[in-house]
């Protein structure tokens, strides 16, 4: 049997719990404690598990979701259209997405995007971290399973198609991968999302809301 794609690409950080504490503190301004919280592709867990928030919930087609959700996080495990099809529309007020909508076709992303759309509320946010063309383009198929190519600029152009207005853009937001050089201290992860200046950053921030049907 196969080994999966956790073992092989997104195998276990001691780290990684540590940096996303910070990555969701840095977010927390989109996020109001009352909001209703999705995300997908969620895996660890590490950045929903984070958030503070009325509501969250978790989808991944990886059954391990489970083991690594927070209490009161609701994991919904299987098919990404089907589990978010199995979600009540206009339910959250902000949808999370890291490291996601370069897995998947154009095509696909085609019918993705209308079932994200159908969930958030309108005026409701969609964050997502992206891998950023433009500064990792050396690495960025290194990851087997990378289906399509964004930049910071193509990626707003693709939301705004869909009918997203951008709100929020760090086109260097943080490093490709875990597997970074850079340390991973609490307090030096604090300092590198609040700098000017971010090193080995590959990947980007793109916070998007949903326009109502008269935008």
């Amino acid at each position: 049997m196969g080994r999966s794609y956790h073992e092989i690409h997104l195998s276990e950080d001691p780290h990684r719990g540590t940096v996303w504490l910070e990555i969701a503190n840095y977010l927390s301004g989109f996020i109001p404690e009352s909001a209703a919280v999705l995300e997908m592709g969620a895996g660890y867990c590490d950045w929903i598990n984070h958030v503070h928030a009325r509501e969250r919930v978790a989808t991944d087609h990886w059954e391990g979701i489970r083991r690594h959700a927070a209490q009161g996080v609701e994991c919904v495990v299987g098919d990404v259209y089907a589990s978010l099809r199995s979600l009540s529309p206009k339910r959250f007020d902000v949808v999370l997405a890291s490291n996601f909508f370069e897995h998947f076709t154009h095509v696909d992303l085609e019918g993705l995007m209308e079932d994200v759309k159908e969930r958030l509320r309108d005026g409701g946010l969609l964050i997502a971290i992206q891998p950023n063309f433009t500064h990792a383009y050396r690495h960025y198929f290194d990851d087997y399973t990378h289906r399509s190519v964004f930049s910071s600029v193509s990626f707003q152009a693709f939301l705004r198609s869909k009918g997203f207005r951008v709100v929020h853009v760090e086109s260097k937001f943080l490093p490709l991968t875990m597997k970074s050089r850079l340390p991973k201290w609490r307090w030096l992860v604090r300092v590198y999302l609040r700098s000017p200046i971010r090193p080995l950053a590959g990947q980007m921030l793109i916070v998007a809301e949903k326009c109502g049907k008269d935008e």
